[in-house]
């Protein structure tokens, strides 16, 4: 038999709805990625009004930019496994969109990086944050639980009965 539990699990709600918080924080993180790049793109090359104030827009886009990738870092702060996956689809959506973007802006692989290396340098990045995050959570985990001797005999042990 088939547990349906597995297939659809269910809310505590009773709903018959599947929720996966990763795959909808990916999405979303990934999709303000994508309005923040395409909004400093048009800024940088398509408004010369802003020309003057350069270094502000340039700012404001890349604290912006840091802010989003910094959001599902703090959602799955203690499950480093699921920030990972959330951040990777995210940046996969980015670079994707990366991509498309120097179809229209002709010069901004050479001018910028590729969509390949933007790729690495994510997954690069999260890859790290995750690494310290799991590190950081077993220290913690050892340093709250400290590490016990065993009181009974070991389990291959044969046993004196008299």
């Amino acid at each position: 038999m088939i547990d349906r539990e597995l297939i659809a699990p269910q809310d505590p709600s009773g709903n018959n709805k599947a929720s996966h918080p990763v795959a909808k924080m990916g999405i979303y993180i990934g999709a303000s990625l994508i309005v923040v790049m395409f909004g400093a793109l048009v800024a940088a090359n398509r408004m010369p009004s802003l020309e003057p104030y350069a270094l502000e827009r340039n700012a404001i886009s890349y604290s912006l930019f840091v802010i989003l990738m910094l959001v599902p870092v703090c959602r799955f702060l203690t499950q480093p496994g699921k920030m990972f996956a959330a951040s990777m689809i995210a940046w996969v959506m980015f670079a994707a969109a990366y991509n498309l973007a120097g179809i229209y802006f002709t010069n901004l692989f050479q001018v910028l990086r590729s969509p390949l290396e933007a790729l690495i340098e994510g997954a690069v990045v999260y890859g790290i944050l995750a690494t310290v995050l799991w590190v950081a959570e077993m220290v913690l985990h050892a340093r709250n639980h400290p590490i016990a001797p065993r009181r009974r005999a070991s389990d291959g042990a044969p046993r004196n009965v008299r």
